[in-house]
């Protein structure tokens, strides 16, 4: 098997390798793409077994579909635990190839799960996460232009009768010009927005899970395609504990000896899923009454901010098992949070 350690960038990678049958080895600095793919598609000639090692990357969906069409094995790793993994102060593209090489020879590679979901999914769902937020800033412009004339409307701004009244204010003429450029693009992206909506409504009803998780209180068609297609698949967390601190909603942590310091949530994972649970578990407290109570005890024992996360920990949670144990939330509110509790003859989880 030929193992090779990828140092990747965008314009180029450094590659290091080696034959664990001959004992040869070597270093390669390849320009992407025309010498990168050259160079791959040799090795195929050659009907040798490679293994390939890199690190984590947001540019590279290009490489990872070679490697797959050639059915060479790529391994992903978590660049925060390789970069621990790095004795010396130095560090250059060599060093951190043969780095990758040497911790893929001695099996203590770094490897994370990579999704097998459609990258097209995926690609959809950051698009219209993407498009929405551009009509807010859009949206945010016109309540500003309003404000300026002392008409104060919010949401019913965006009424016919407001809309109305904001098209017929008397402005300075760049002003005025801004105005109609701002509703131009609003006009264009609200049905964009509406198409990219039924698209992910449709790919919701070809998948149980999703369909499953949508009949939590405040979990819509967006929220759960989202937390299916991140999380993949439940077995390969143990507890609800996991599953938050994927998400980055466990606090940070600073301690030492006797000392222990935690701060603020890591945020670390996947930010459109956090942004998605944070507004299901606010729609959530809005319409379940023992939802609404927990936060507001929490609110006013630890602030409103503290409690916010709570509760969307408290719904990662709750998906998370209601996957993994095939439940709607109606089996859940029976057997799960209430599992064990005096007068329940149902049993434990």
């Amino acid at each position: 098997m030929l193992i090779i350690g990828c140092d990747y960038h965008p314009g180029f990678q450094q590659i290091a390798f080696v034959d664990t049958e001959t004992g040869e080895c070597g270093e390669r600095r390849l320009a992407h793409r025309e010498e990168a793919e050259q160079f791959y598609r040799k090795l195929s000639e050659r009907s040798l077994r490679v293994r390939v090692g890199m690190e984590a990357s947001g540019h590279a969906r290009w490489f990872e579909r070679l490697l797959s069409d050639l059915q060479f094995e790529l391994w992903i790793g978590d660049a925060a635990e390789v970069r621990t993994k790095r004795v010396r102060k130095q560090k250059t593209d060599r060093q951190d190839a043969q780095l990758l090489l040497r911790l893929m020879v001695e099996d203590r590679f770094p490897r994370i799960w990579v999704p097998e979901a459609d990258n097209r999914v995926r690609q959809l769902l950051w698009h219209r996460h993407r498009l929405v937020q551009m009509r807010t800033r859009i949206m945010n412009q016109l309540h500003v232009v309003a404000l300026n004339e002392g008409v104060r409307r919010k949401k019913a701004l965006w009424r016919p009768a407001g809309r109305s009244e904001l098209e017929s204010l008397v402005l300075a003429p760049w002003a005025s010009r801004r105005r109609q450029d701002l509703l131009d693009v609003l006009d264009q992206l609200t049905p964009k927005i509406q198409e990219l909506s039924r698209a992910l409504e449709g790919e919701v009803e070809k998948r149980p899970v999703a369909r499953r998780l949508m009949t939590h209180p405040g979990v819509g068609p967006l929220t759960a395609l989202a937390f299916e297609l991140v999380i993949g698949t439940p077995e390969r967390f143990h507890c609800g504990k996991q599953i938050a601190s994927y998400v980055g909603l466990v606090p940070s942590e600073e301690s030492s000896g006797d000392r222990r310091r935690l701060g603020h949530i890591s945020k670390q994972g996947n930010s459109l899923l956090r942004f998605l649970l944070v507004e299901a578990a606010q729609v959530t407290v809005r319409s379940h009454p023992q939802w609404r109570s927990k936060f507001f005890h929490l609110a006013m024992r630890r602030g409103r901010k503290i409690a916010k996360v709570a509760m969307v920990r408290k719904l990662a949670v709750h998906l998370y098992w209601m996957w993994r144990r095939g439940w709607d939330y109606g089996q859940f509110a029976k057997l799960g949070s209430h599992a064990g509790a005096p007068g329940n003859r149902h049993g434990v989880l």
